[in-house]
């Protein structure tokens, strides 16, 4: 931060995580509001530090940009409306569980196929053959 409170792009990243090109995308699709200019340089302040720290908190949750920008706006309204942000909480959470029951079907067959590779029996590959399968 400079000494009149401007926070530069390098600083809005290391104090937020986010990567410089990742900030300047979030702006050109108007998910964080385009930052103020000196010269050629972007101007941050610790809004944008908030805004963009909890952005980056959403995704690492997994939340989509849609997502995101509707968190955003039920924010921005002064009054949050708690049943709003929980309705795309749940939502969201629905995905999550899907997911996680996608991922655990795809280990179960994974284990099964490492395991037929373990034992030798059969001619060929148990995994190549696996992956081969027309998915039925």
């Amino acid at each position: 931060m400079t000494a009149s409170g401007v926070i530069t792009i390098g600083d809005l990243s290391r104090q937020t995580g986010c990567n410089i090109e990742t900030i300047r995308y979030y702006e050109r699709i108007g998910l964080t509001p385009k930052a103020g200019r000196r010269g050629c340089y972007r101007c941050y302040g610790v809004t944008d530090v908030h805004r963009l720290r909890f952005v980056r908190r959403a995704r690492e949750l997994g939340f989509t940009l849609d997502e995101i920008r509707a968190l955003l706006g039920i924010a921005a309204e002064g009054q949050v409306s708690c049943a709003e942000a929980r309705e795309i909480a749940a939502a969201h959470l629905e995905s999550v569980r899907a997911r996680l029951a996608d991922l655990q079907r795809m280990e179960r067959v994974l284990d099964e196929t490492v395991r037929a590779c373990d034992g030798g029996d059969s001619s060929g590959c148990p995994l190549i053959e696996t992956l081969s399968a027309n998915g039925s």
